[in-house]
């Protein structure tokens, strides 16, 4: 793709475009304690990159947490984070896991506003997504739901009719396909 340069009429290469931001889902595994995540998050803040979720929490070693990052970016990006959090030192392993390989659920609490009329098409739209019921009072329901995002984006739509009062919603939870660990 060339531009017309405004002396002379010559032909001048257009700016490079950039690749298409793609969603970034990395697993990492990090040593249990305090500043790590404020170190992680510090990394991502200072090159302004967005997490998109976050989710952590102990292994089965008590030693080690285990971090699922959502972010968006190119290829390039995708290459700085890894590089970036495999230089910090609390950072045992990290890795970028393809969607194809990756088995990845949220997990997300919503309250809802209930009326006598309303009780028998909330409850069933609550089941046919596979939620449960957690709490139920005069005034609400609140269902739990676990899925991928865009099963829990359209749970919430079903349900917004009926007046969504709360959401909670858990960044995801990824997993590699098969035998394959982090």
């Amino acid at each position: 793709m060339t531009t017309e340069a405004q002396a002379g009429g010559s032909k001048t290469p257009a700016a490079p475009t950039t690749a298409a931001e793609a969603k970034i889902l990395i697993g990492a595994i990090v040593n249990n304690h305090f500043g790590v995540l404020t170190r992680v998050a510090e990394l991502f803040a200072k090159r302004c990159y967005n997490i998109e979720s976050l989710v952590v929490g102990v292994t089965d070693d008590p030693n080690y947490s285990r971090m699922t990052i959502v972010a968006m970016g190119d290829d390039y990006i995708r290459d700085q984070i890894v590089k970036q959090l495999s230089k910090l030192y609390d950072v045992h392993r990290v890795d970028v896991i393809p969607d194809e390989q990756a088995s990845v659920r949220e997990h997300m609490l919503v309250k809802i506003y209930v009326s006598g009329s309303t009780n028998a098409a909330l409850t069933d739209a609550i089941n046919d997504f596979g939620a449960k019921v957690i709490d139920f009072s005069p005034e609400s329901i609140t269902a739990e739901v676990t899925g991928d995002a865009a099963s829990n984006d359209r749970f919430v739509e079903k349900v917004k009719p009926y007046g969504v009062l709360e959401i909670c919603r858990a960044g995801a939870q990824a997993l590699y396909r098969g035998a394959r660990c982090l």
